[in-house]
């Protein structure tokens, strides 16, 4: 045992440089798995002072000095922010205010049409099974209810934390921006002089991570913003809202599209009932959602790193076991880090013993 123990560090880890990056890996995995929710502010200024770098150096392209080039850039992200606090954050909360009022009518309104499947297709479903799955979403719903009335009376410390990370988000983010040179001299002194595999690996990390963030962020604007505009036009209730959750589906490849088609149908379903509104409305749906998969990920994901369905679904639920909504956002970027580690791993060749 001890033998191919040997062996096997000797292989993977006889590199100066390989053992050193396995021990940065292991510390930064540990670090956030152990003090992820106190540096979460930390973590969101670093995460968006990285996706406006890209904005940074364009502009230093343009022969404008670097702090001119950040206090631009800085000054959109406000105007972005504030722009979102003031104009968007109340709308949706209107529209989820009367959602919650008019879910009891919704309820009732779903269990008379649900009461008329068995007359339509008694050989399909009974009226005890309608009726049990009424009971059921009862249940739900009262839980649900319960749970929000729990969280209303206890939203005090997230009403400070959201205030906290209001005002350290953007200063951090901020000096980020501006110390990022520095930041990066600090660092590398701390790293071996060899570094070859260290920097290729985050040079490719930069460029893959980078494109998937920004790409992804591009996408959930156009699809929630084109969403709620046929949502709009079409007069569906609660546009914002579900056209929140139709930009947010993008984040879960496969299955973020199939749930969020059931709040749509259900809403659009207790306002017009089995129409031609409802047809349209779904037919409408339907066709963002293939633009969206079939040309708006291959124009923006064009130079992404290829990962198996399966893999991408395992990194999902992984990452977003451990760390939530941001495990689930960084889900594919941190799987295409597993894999360029993988790939740039140095290894000895291993030699065939003679016949």
């Amino acid at each position: 045992m001890l033998k191919v123990f040997r062996a096997f560090v000797s292989r993977y880890f006889s590199n100066e440089e390989a053992l050193v990056l396995a021990l940065l890996l292991f510390a930064g995995f540990a670090v956030i798995l152990t003090l992820g929710g106190m540096l979460a502010p930390v973590f969101a200024g670093l995460v968006l002072a990285f996706l406006m770098q890209g904005l940074v150096r364009q502009l230093e392209r343009l022969h404008l000095p670097r702090l001119l080039a950040v206090c631009l850039v800085y000054a959109f992200f406000i105007g972005v922010l504030v722009l979102v606090l003031m104009g968007l954050l109340p709308l949706l909360w209107n529209q989820l205010s009367s959602l919650f009022n008019e879910l009891p009518g919704m309820l009732g309104k779903w269990q008379a049409l649900l009461l008329l499947l068995p007359e339509r297709y008694p050989h399909l479903i009974s009226d005890e099974q309608v009726l049990a799955l009424v009971g059921v979403l009862r249940t739900e719903l009262g839980s649900f209810g319960q749970a929000l009335l729990s969280f209303s009376l206890s939203s005090l410390p997230l009403l400070v934390s959201i205030m906290i990370y209001l005002v350290l988000v953007p200063l951090l983010v901020f000096f980020f921006l501006k110390d990022y040179p520095l930041l990066g001299r600090w660092l590398s002194g701390y790293l071996p002089h060899q570094r070859t595999l260290m920097t290729s690996l985050w040079q490719e990390m930069n460029r893959q991570i980078a494109n998937y963030i920004r790409g992804k962020a591009i996408e959930i604007l156009l699809c929630g913003a084109c969403t709620y505009a046929a949502f709009a036009v079409l007069g569906l209730n609660y546009a914002a809202l579900l056209a929140l959750l139709v930009g947010l589906s993008v984040l879960v490849p496969y299955v973020g599209a199939v749930v969020v088609t059931v709040p749509v149908a259900l809403i659009a379903l207790f306002q017009w009932g089995w129409g031609d509104q409802f047809i349209t409305l779904m037919l409408v749906y339907s066709v963002i959602q293939l633009l969206d998969g079939n040309l708006l990920v291959p124009l923006l994901f064009s130079e992404a790193v290829n990962l198996h369905p399966v893999a991408i679904i395992c990194a999902v639920l992984l990452f977003g076991g451990l760390w939530g909504f941001w495990g689930i956002f960084f889900a594919i970027p941190l799987a295409t880090l597993c894999k360029a580690v993988l790939d740039a791993w140095p290894r000895q060749t291993p030699v065939l013993a003679p016949n």
